[in-house]
């Protein structure tokens, strides 16, 4: 439910005072009364489009992230070595924006695994008696004539 709604709820059909609306919302008493007078139902944001300092970057880094994901885990680059590597191809940024985007590019990556059901494991379960069972020792049989040979 809609902090709009549950203030409306409290103010409206609860006859709950302004102030006891503010404590448990954590509101100024003139954001509430605000509120209570607009005709809206919930307050729409809007959000903005900001770029950073990366996206110039970003086909590179992904291009490298691609590239490391097929080597073994000794040969891979860390974040900090594919940072220096951005610093030396002009980029000005930190290097906490570098580890979060190799951490959402990953955690994507992880998704789309987990979508397309390539890399899932279904464990094979059977209860006694619907599958067959093997015995992996070895038996040996010994003719006759050779064991009183060995006499």
């Amino acid at each position: 439910m809609g902090l709009m709604r549950v203030i409306r709820l409290w103010a409206l059909r609860k006859k709950m005072p302004i102030c006891e609306i503010a404590r448990r919302t954590g509101l100024s008493r003139n954001t509430i009364k605000k509120y209570l007078r607009a005709e809206i139902v919930e307050p729409q944001f809007q959000s903005l489009d900001r770029t950073n300092k990366l996206d110039p970057f970003a086909e590179k880094l992904t291009g490298w992230l691609v590239t490391e994901q097929r080597k073994s885990r000794k040969d891979r680059r860390t974040a900090k070595q594919m940072h220096a590597d951005l610093v030396q191809f002009g980029f000005d940024g930190s290097y906490e924006r570098v580890a979060t985007f190799v951490r959402e590019w990953k955690g994507e990556r992880q998704r789309a695994t987990q979508i397309t059901g390539r890399g899932t494991f279904v464990p094979l379960v059977f209860q006694p008696g619907e599958a067959f069972q093997f015995d992996g020792s070895e038996d040996w049989l010994m003719s006759v004539a050779s064991a009183s040979s060995c006499r």
